[in-house]
C-alpha cells in the first residue's frame, strides 16, 4: 500500500476487494492478520485522539440530535401538528433515522476514494442550515423535507465517514474508539431533548432551534478541522455494490440481522414521551425520559467497547475444557467479529426483553427504570455494529463493506418506528407495539447467533 504521504498528493491505490480472496466470497482472514500486523496502526496519541474527538462531535450532532426526536414527536402531535396522526409524524423521525444510514453506500465509495473532508464540509453546512430553516416551519410538509430528508441526509453523510476514518487510526484499542464515538451520540441525545423542551418554554419553539444551530455550528466546526485519514485513498475493485460480498454468509446473515433489530430498536425512543404522558405522567417530566435514556446508553456503549477489545474474552462462551487454552490464542491472533458480537448478543437480548416490559410501566419509577435499563442495553448494540464489518475485510476496503451494511439498516430504521405508530393507532395503546418491537428485536438477535456460530466454524473449525 502506498505511504500516508501519498494521500496528501491524490494518489489513489489500486487493491482488489477482500471478498474476492477465495473462490467462495470468504474475507481472507489470515492474509487480513499479515496486512494489519504490516501496518502500523497508531492506537492513540495527539493525532489519533483529535480525530476521535471530532468524530464525537459528528455523532454528538448527528445522532445525538436524532435520537431527541421522542421530544419533537411529542410536542408536534401537542402543538404543531395536532391535525396529523401518530404514526404520519413518526414518519420524520424515522426518514431521519433511515437516512443516517442510506448514503452509507455511496458515502463509503467515496470515503474510500479520498473525498473525506469535502463531504463534511458540504454535509455540515446543510445540516446546519436546515436547522435554522425548521425554525420557519408551519406545515407537516415543511417539517418533513428539512427535519426528515435535509437533516437526514446531511447527517447521513457526515456519520458513515467519521466511523470509517477510526479504522485508519485505531487497531487493537477499535472497540474503544467506537464505544467513544457512541458515546458523542449519547450526549448528544441526553442534551438536545432538555435544551429543546427547556427552550420551548423559555423563548418559543423558533429560537429553539435557532440555538440549537449555532451549538451544531461549533461542534461541527471542530469536527471539520480534526478529521483526517490516515491512509492513502484507495480504489478498491467491484465498484459501488460488492454483490460478491454476499456470497459470505455470516457477512449476509449479520446485514439481515441489523435490518430486524432496526425495525423495533427505536421504538422506546421514539414513544416513551407519549406512552408516559398516556400513562398520567406529567409532560413537565416525561420528556426526560429520552434524555434518560440516552445518558445510560452512553454508559453501556464505553463498556462494550471496552470489552470488544478483549477477545480472549469472549471464549468463555466455549465450555469444552480440552480446546480453551487453544481457542484462546487463536482469538488473540485472528482478528474476527466475534468479540463484539459475543457482547450484542446477550445485551440486546436483553433490550428486547425490556420492549415487551415497557408498556406495562405505567408510573413514573417503573418508567425510569425501563429508560435507564433500555438505554444501557440497547447502546451496546449501536456502539458495536460497524465493529464486525470492520473487521471482516481490508482496511482499505472499510468506507464499502460499512456503506453496504448501513444502507441495509436503513431499511429497517424508516418503516419500524411508523409500524409501530400505526399499532399504536390501531390497537388504542402501547402494548401491541411492545410486542411488536420486542419480537422483532430478538429475532434479529437469533441471527447474530447464526452470523457469529458461521464465523466460528470457519476460523477455529467444528466444536
Amino acid at each position: 500500500m502506498s505511504s500516508p504521504e501519498a494521500a496528501n498528493e491524490g494518489t489513489t491505490a489500486q487493491i482488489s476487494a477482500p471478498f474476492d480472496d477465495t473462490k467462495e466470497g470468504k474475507p481472507g482472514f489470515e492474509t487480513n492478520v499479515v496486512a494489519a500486523e504490516a501496518d502500523d496502526f497508531p492506537d492513540g496519541g495527539l493525532r489519533a485522539w483529535l480525530v476521535l474527538s471530532g468524530a464525537m462531535c459528528i455523532t454528538f450532532s448527528t445522532f445525538g440530535y436524532v435520537n431527541a426526536w421522542g421530544v419533537f414527536q411529542a410536542y408536534y402531535q401537542e402543538t404543531l401538528l395536532k391535525d396529523s396522526s401518530t404514526s404520519s409524524i413518526a414518519w420524520i423521525g424515522s426518514i431521519q433515522y433511515a437516512l443516517i444510514f442510506l448514503p452509507g453506500l455511496v458515502v463509503g465509495r467515496l470515503f474510500d476514494l479520498g473525498y473525506l473532508r469535502s463531504m463534511l464540509r458540504i454535509a455540515s453546512a446543510f445540516l446546519v442550515a436546515a436547522t435554522f430553516l425548521i425554525a420557519q416551519c408551519t406545515k407537516y410538509w415543511h417539517f418533513l423535507l428539512c427535519q426528515g430528508i435535509v437533516i437526514g441526509l446531511a447527517s447521513g453523510i457526515c456519520f458513515s465517514p467519521s466511523t470509517a476514518v477510526l479504522a485508519h487510526w485505531f487497531k487493537r484499542r477499535r472497540g474503544v474508539a467506537l464505544g467513544l464515538l457512541a458515546v458523542g451520540s449519547s450526549v448528544g441525545g441526553t442534551l438536545f431533548p432538555i435544551v429543546a423542551r427547556l427552550l420551548i418554554t423559555c423563548v418559543g419553539f423558533q429560537w429553539t432551534m435557532r440555538i440549537i444551530g449555532f451549538i451544531l455550528v461549533c461542534s461541527l466546526s471542530f469536527a471539520n478541522l480534526t478529521i483526517q485519514r490516515r491512509l492513502p485513498p484507495t480504489n478498491v475493485s467491484g465498484g459501488l455494490f460488492n454483490l460478491k460480498a454476499f456470497r459470505y454468509a455470516p457477512f449476509t446473515i449479520y446485514c439481515l440481522s441489523g435490518f430486524t433489530i432496526y425495525l423495533g430498536l427505536y421504538t422506546v425512543l421514539t414513544y416513551i414521551d407519549l406512552a408516559a404522558t398516556a400513562a398520567g405522567v406529567s409532560p413537565d417530566f416525561s420528556f426526560y425520559l429520552v434524555a434518560i435514556a440516552n445518558a445510560s446508553s452512553g454508559f453501556g456503549r464505553f463498556a462494550s467497547g471496552y470489552v470488544a477489545d478483549s477477545h480472549g474474552m469472549c471464549t468463555m462462551f466455549h465450555f469444552r475444557r480440552r480446546r480453551f487454552w487453544s481457542v484462546v490464542y487463536k482469538s488473540m491472533l485472528t482478528p474476527i467479529p466475534e468479540g463484539p458480537i459475543n457482547a450484542m448478543i446477550p445485551t440486546t437480548a436483553i433490550a428486547g426483553i425490556l420492549t415487551y416490559a415497557w408498556p406495562f410501566a405505567q408510573d413514573k419509577s417503573s418508567l425510569i427504570a425501563i429508560a435507564v435499563l433500555y438505554g444501557f442495553f440497547s447502546g451496546t448494540y449501536t456502539s458495536l455494529l460497524a465493529k464486525p464489518m470492520m473487521e471482516l475485510g481490508d482496511t482499505g476496503d472499510v468506507g464499502r463493506r460499512l456503506g453496504m451494511f448501513m444502507s441495509i439498516l436503513a431499511i429497517g430504521a424508516l418503516i419500524g418506528p411508523p409500524i409501530s405508530g400505526a399499532i399504536n393507532t390501531a390497537t388504542g395503546g402501547f402494548h401491541v407495539v411492545g410486542y411488536y418491537a420486542g419480537s422483532v428485536i430478538l429475532v434479529g438477535v437469533c441471527m447474530l447467533t447464526i452470523s457469529r456460530h458461521l464465523v466460528l466454524r470457519q476460523v477455529w473449525g467444528k466444536f
